[in-house]
């Protein structure tokens, strides 16, 4: 059973309010500004999640080599990780790092 659907789209943070590119290289699953993302996959890219409820970045933690943003959603307060990206902004990554 495959878990993982590359969905690689444009879209506006609801958050921020800026326009996020897609990546190129994986799924687009957060702002690389201000790192929020929402509550849309059930599995990776599937879309399926009818929450739809804006996921706040609470924290960093280290995966193999490299880091996932810790997230609490802000609707059905569900938590969540997403990998890092290499666009996103690595003063906010510092922020969120003091968090631990």
């Amino acid at each position: 059973m495959k878990l993982f659907s590359k969905n690689d789209e444009a879209f506006i943070c609801e958050h921020c309010n800026k326009e996020v590119r897609p990546l190129n290289y994986t799924s687009r699953d957060h702002c690389p500004y201000c790192l929020y993302s929402k509550h849309v996959d059930i599995n990776p890219g599937d879309r399926l999640n009818k929450c739809q409820g804006l996921l706040v970045p609470i924290g960093i933690e280290k995966f193999k080599n490299a880091y996932k943003i810790l997230y609490r959603c802000s609707k059905c307060n569900t938590n969540h990780k997403n990998i890092m990206a290499i666009d996103d902004d690595m003063n906010q990554i510092i922020e969120l790092s003091k968090n631990i």
